[in-house]
């Protein structure tokens, strides 16, 4: 990663950690397996937690980073000034999409708390599982409006030749 590059450290520490443990779990179930014919039980809803917190933990690494697939054509013919008004826009959309999902997520933990509800595999509080996917959102949030200002701040400072 290059000196300029923007960061995102705790998330992609948290996604190196998970993809991690995702490894070790699955190469740990098929070892055993092999060898005693028998596997973990734990293995499936720890994998699929896991690569949960991956996939939200690398959207927002992605976000920080403006790497998420977006068509850039609309962006790369409208005037510079007004660039900013696009980007707000997506902002914006990004924003309401994420919103609704940290509030029916963040619904959907508190429910699974309050009703005590546990998982099927492993009997483990639900909330545990699902409280994450609120709280990873927020991350997303707050990476976009980064990437958001930064986008910005760009367009106002560097004008662009072009040829």
């Amino acid at each position: 990663m290059s000196k300029s590059a923007p960061d995102a450290r705790p998330e992609r520490w948290l996604a190196a950690l998970a993809l991690l443990a995702v490894c070790v779990i699955s190469l740990g179930n098929v070892v055993v397996r092999y060898a005693t014919d028998a596997s973990f039980a734990f293995t499936e809803e720890f994998s699929v937690f896991l690569l949960v917190v991956l996939t939200f933990a690398g959207a927002s690494l992605a976000s920080r980073r403006h790497a998420h697939i977006r068509i850039e054509l609309v962006e790369d013919k409208l005037p510079l000034r007004l660039r900013p008004v696009l980007y707000v826009l997506q902002w914006a959309a990004s924003v309401l999409l994420l919103g609704l999902v940290v509030w029916y997520g963040g619904l959907l933990a508190w429910e699974e708390y309050r009703w005590e509800s546990l998982s099927p595999g492993l009997g483990y509080p639900s909330w545990i599982y699902i409280v994450w996917l609120p709280l990873l959102c927020l991350a997303i949030i707050w990476r976009l409006t980064q990437s958001l200002l930064e986008r910005c701040r760009a367009c106002r400072e560097e004008p662009r030749h072009e040829s």
